[in-house]
């Protein structure tokens, strides 16, 4: 029985080595699954959630122990033997995030920050927004993008945002139009090149559209550059977060802003703090700013975990960045293939994709909902449940980006206020259906440098065996706490 099974895996297997031929140019990256990422199999798991966050390679752990075990690191803002050796190593991850991105010195900073989110913070709250300003986004961002329209709003800018076709792509015409549009004042554009929520993959030459129009540009490159390569002197952002732990693991705790120093120019930090001065008086009650990127590391960057940026962008680097993108672009098109070919046996579909039902113009990233026999969308806790009790990691949700959420489920703005003011004193599960959604959001499954055919065909098993043709009970779910 077992050889019969392992006989039918097989020839799937080789099935799709013939529909996608390229995926062969990808082995290295087994032998980096058997040894780096072996705790996976050894453990039983499948981890689809490379969006939310990337594996960390045992080697680089090991590195960068060994590291910090043959050393003694001191705090950087001195100049005793220890703090240099400390300074060196900080300067060397900030020479070797230049150096993978392909940015120019002369023209970018790299600023060190706890995350993509502390990134976007320092931009927000120093932009010099003001009455002639306008901050314009794509609906399609992460919350951490939504959340700089506060800090417009809150000095007298517009703010204004391009929604989505049904589709989940951007009309390029009304972005177009809403970029002609640009007022007077300093104006901030920003958008994700790749979409946490569906994996649409954002047009990189909007970049230089935006600053024909006069705009800085605000580029999300978290859900992005994990998979992608994304260089710098050919594109032109003049803002760039990121968060490392996407990209290779470890660490956590540490991301940088990439910034143009013309861009950098502009911002007006609210206050300041240690590292960020070049002096400053509590009697006369004044202070100097550092000069460009110094002004923006707050306190003192993490110098111990900094020392591990170099490791992990190399390991990508000798992985093949190119390979990563190849393999996880053929596992994400035999999984939509797959997926959107199941059928209940009344010939209702099992599932609904949100974003495109191929490879063209997305990434690794696939949102979609199953649906039961009666087309009704399965409860996202139900397959939560189930997914765990498998041993699957995948994420469910509206994954911090309620914009492409609320085009995605179809919902209006009349509907979203309504739910705002009558839902929110009487719990989420009655604030869902006052908007009119019969579940919490989606079903995320994402890839990355760690994911193989045998994980993409296992979850497939699990949905089959799971949903196909199966009723949901609702009876035993617990109450949401929020989206």
């Amino acid at each position: 029985m077992a050889t019969a099974e392992q006989g039918i895996k097989q020839a799937r297997y080789e099935a799709f080595c013939q529909a996608y031929p390229t995926y062969a140019t990808t082995t290295r990256l087994d032998k980096l699954r058997r040894t780096d990422f072996a705790r996976l199999d050894d453990t039983g798991q499948v981890y689809l959630d490379y969006t939310g966050g990337g594996l960390y390679p045992a080697s680089l752990i090991a590195d960068h122990a060994a590291l910090l075990q043959g050393a003694v690191f001191g705090n950087p803002h001195s100049i005793n033997p220890t703090s240099q050796r400390s300074t060196q190593h900080v300067e060397a991850a900030r020479q070797a995030v230049l150096e993978f991105f392909r940015a120019d010195p002369k023209e970018y900073a790299v600023i060190f920050t706890p995350n993509a989110s502390g990134a976007l913070r320092l931009v927000g709250e120093a932009y010099p927004f003001g009455a002639e300003s306008q901050f314009l986004q794509l609906a399609d961002n992460h919350n951490s993008v939504n959340g700089l329209r506060e800090f417009a709003q809150a000095r007298g800018a517009e703010t204004r945002a391009v929604i989505n076709r049904p589709n989940l792509h951007i009309d390029e015409q009304a972005l177009r139009a809403a970029l002609a549009d640009r007022p007077a004042g300093a104006s901030l554009f920003a958008y994700p090149a790749q979409s946490n929520f569906t994996g649409v993959q954002h047009a990189l030459d909007w970049i230089e559209t935006a600053h024909e129009f006069g705009w800085d540009v605000v580029l999300d490159a978290a859900a992005f550059v994990p998979t992608n390569r994304l260089d710098l002197s050919r594109h032109h952002p003049d803002f760039v977060p990121l968060s490392f732990y996407k990209m290779f693991g470890w660490p956590t705790g540490v991301g940088c802003l990439l910034a143009r120093h013309e861009a950098l120019a502009k911002l007006r930090r609210p206050w300041f703090a240690g590292g960020t001065i070049w002096a400053v008086s509590v009697q006369a009650g004044w202070h100097v700013m550092a000069d460009g990127s110094d002004a923006f590391e707050d306190g003192t960057v993490n110098y111990l975990c900094l020392p591990a940026i170099p490791l992990g962008l190399r390991y990508l680097d000798q992985a093949g960045r190119d390979a990563i993108h190849e393999r996880v672009m053929c596992l994400t098109g035999w999984l939509l293939r797959e997926l959107t070919a199941q059928h209940h046996t009344n010939g209702r579909p099992l599932v609904q994709i949100y974003g495109p039902h191929t490879t063209a113009g997305r990434g690794a990233t696939v949102a979609f909902n199953f649906l039961d026999p009666a087309g009704r969308i399965v409860d996202e806790r139900i397959v939560d449940q189930a997914a765990a009790a498998a041993n699957i990691s995948l994420r469910t949700g509206c994954f911090c980006n309620p914009g492409s959420g609320e085009v995605a489920f179809d919902l209006a703005p009349d509907k979203l206020a309504a739910g705002y003011e009558n839902g929110r004193r009487v719990g989420f599960d009655r604030y869902l259906e006052v908007i009119g959604l019969q579940s919490a959001g989606a079903v995320r499954v994402s890839l990355g440098l760690a994911s193989t055919f045998t994980d993409v065909a296992h979850f497939l098993d699990f949905a089959i065996a799971t949903f196909l043709d199966q009723p949901q009970d609702r009876s035993t779910l617990p109450p949401r706490q929020r989206c």
